[in-house]
C-alpha cells in the first residue's frame, strides 16, 4: 500500500459517543467505496500499548473532496490525541486496502446489514451508488440501540429520494432509553425482518459490517435461511 501525508481538517460528533474526522485528500490518492486506510499519529504527546496507528474505513464517498472517518470514542491514547490535536496537524496515511466493495453484477441486489459503527463503509458505498444513479437494488438494514447512537442516520434515510432503487431500514433495539421519536423498525435484524423486505433471501449478495458478535449472528441467520457463504461478505469492527 502507498504511503501519504494528510492533514486533519475538522471533527464533529455524528452520534452519541461517535465522532467523525475530516482529512485532506492527498494528491494522487484514489480508493473504492468501502475501502479503508491506516492513519498514524506523528510524534504524539502520549501513546499506549495499542500504538499510534489505527485502521479506519473511509466513510467519505470517492467523489467527495475530503476523506472522512468515524469512530467510537474510547479512552485510549490514540483517541485522546485525535480528539485534542489542533486542526492542521499532519498524519501519515497508508492505503487504501480492503475488498468490502460493491459487486459488479448490477442485476444482483446488494443488501447491507450493519450494526453501530459498521455503517461507516456503507455510507461511502451508498452515496457513491446514489451519486452514480446505479440501477441496482440496494437495501440497508442498520441496527442501533437508539436513534441517538446511529451515525449518519438522517443522511442515509434521505438518498432514496434521488434513487428509487435504494431502501433504508433502520431498526432500534433500546428505544426505552431514547428521548427521540422513532417510527421505523425495532428489535434485532432477524430472518423475519429481512423477509418482510426481501421476497427471496437467496438472491442478493449480503454485506455484513459491525461488531464481531453481530457479524457472527447475521452469518448464522443467513446460512439458516439458505444463503450461501459465497454470497456473504463481512467486515468486523473490533475494539473500535
Amino acid at each position: 500500500m502507498a504511503i501519504y501525508r494528510t492533514i486533519l481538517k475538522g471533527r464533529e460528533e455524528v452520534a452519541s459517543g461517535t465522532m467523525a474526522f475530516h482529512f485532506e485528500k492527498p494528491e494522487g490518492f484514489a480508493y473504492k467505496a468501502g475501502q479503508w486506510a491506516d492513519f498514524t499519529l506523528i510524534n504524539p504527546p502520549e501513546t499506549d500499548t495499542e500504538g499510534n496507528t489505527r485502521g479506519f474505513s473511509l466513510a467519505s464517498a470517492p467523489y467527495e473532496d475530503e476523506l472522512m472517518v468515524a469512530t467510537r470514542m474510547r479512552d485510549t491514547a490514540f483517541k485522546r490525541v485525535l480528539k485534542a490535536v489542533p486542526l492542521g496537524t499532519e498524519f501519515k496515511m497508508e492505503g487504501p486496502g480492503g475488498s468490502f466493495t460493491l459487486h459488479n453484477n448490477a442485476r444482483i441486489p446488494a443488501v447491507f446489514l450493519t450494526g453501530g459503527i459498521g455503517v461507516t463503509p456503507v455510507r461511502s458505498i451508498i452515496l457513491k451508488a446514489v451519486h452514480d444513479q446505479v440501477a441496482r437494488e440496494l437495501l440497508v438494514f442498520d441496527s442501533n440501540n437508539r436513534p441517538e447512537d446511529a451515525a449518519f442516520l438522517d443522511e442515509l434515510m434521505r438518498p432514496h429520494e434521488k434513487n428509487p432503487h435504494y431502501t433504508f431500514i433502520g431498526t432500534m433495539t433500546g428505544m426505552e432509553k431514547s428521548s427521540r421519536e422513532w417510527h421505523g423498525e425495532t428489535g434485532f435484524i432477524t430472518k423475519a425482518m429481512l423477509s418482510k423486505y426481501l421476497s427471496d433471501l437467496t438472491l442478493p449478495i449480503f454485506y455484513v459490517a459491525g461488531p464481531q458478535a453481530m457479524v457472527a449472528a447475521m452469518r448464522k441467520a443467513l446460512n439458516e435461511s439458505g444463503v450461501d457463504d459465497d454470497n456473504i461478505r463481512t467486515e468486523e469492527f473490533s475494539g473500535y
